[in-house]
């Protein structure tokens, strides 16, 4: 596990609602149950505050660092998508993309990412397609200097022809293969949890399944039913996800205030 991919999730899974923010010496006790070192919390913090997705501040605790507006407008949309607390619905129409790639084959790899992260699949290097339009997606190909135009468009064959566009677009048995795969490698270390594991036992397990899953972000555009295949893997997998991580949520939410709480006493003992 990165550390700059660990603290997008912490700060979305758990720092977002308790405002945004946190001291450093918190965001390193949260991260070492995970096998991330004091050091590589703070570069990947440093790399974050470039980026725009974190801004430094003072807190009575210390120095901190809370998430941007930017940053903020990213997890929401995360959360939305790993907990699927909006409806995926369809009109029919597809959202079309039709850009200018960089001629950087670093920044096409990251405008790649970025359209599929916001559920964009690639019917040829230029031709991007989505079943709904991704939010901010103007803005960010503007922010990147790309060139492009965007369409909305119904197949001309009805739901069969926009069932074939979407298997050009996205390998639906891979991606149905990795959510049968998210379950076995899930299913045993989850197990071990139990009503007699502590805290921070938990919370790193919880914290391990909210980073695999996190990953289908860019995976799975959350197509809607009408374009799914029978017997979609996704289903189960899901109804796993949300088992386990509603059976962990109120160990690892005891954990974070633990560590939370710790912090802000170490500073007023500092203090003293």
């Amino acid at each position: 596990m990165q550390a700059r991919s660990a603290l997008f999730d912490l700060y979305g899974d758990h720092l977002r609602p308790r405002g945004g923010r946190a001291p450093v010496a918190a965001l390193v006790k949260l991260l070492a149950p995970l096998g991330i070192a004091p050091p590589a919390v703070r570069t990947a913090v440093s790399r974050m505050v470039r980026q725009g997705w974190l801004d430094p501040l003072r807190l009575a605790s210390g120095p901190g660092y809370s998430i941007t507006p930017k940053a903020a407008r990213r997890l929401d949309e995360a959360a939305a998508r790993i907990y699927r607390t909006g409806r995926v619905g369809w009109d029919g129409r597809f959202d079309l993309i039709v850009l200018s790639a960089p001629s950087s084959r670093r920044e096409r790899q990251r405008l790649a990412a970025t359209l599929s992260f916001l559920g964009y699949g690639t019917l040829d290097e230029q031709t991007w397609v989505a079943t709904r339009p991704g939010e901010d997606v103007d803005l960010l190909l503007d922010e990147a200097g790309v060139r492009y135009e965007r369409f909305t468009a119904a197949h001309a064959a009805g739901t069969p022809g926009a069932m074939g566009l979407v298997r050009r677009a996205w390998d639906l048995t891979e991606i149905g293969r990795a959510y049968e795969r998210f379950v076995a490698v899930q299913r045993p270390l989850l197990a071990k949890v139990t009503t007699r594991s502590d805290d921070e036992e938990a919370y790193a397990s919880r914290f391990r399944l909210v980073h695999a899953w996190r990953t289908f972000l860019f995976r799975d555009p959350q197509l809607p039913p009408a374009l799914l295949p029978e017997r979609w893997p996704g289903t189960a997998a899901a109804s796993f996800f949300d088992r386990h991580a509603a059976r962990l949520r109120p160990a690892a939410d005891r954990y974070v205030e633990l560590c939370l709480d710790a912090t802000h006493r170490t500073a007023r003992q500092k203090g003293r």
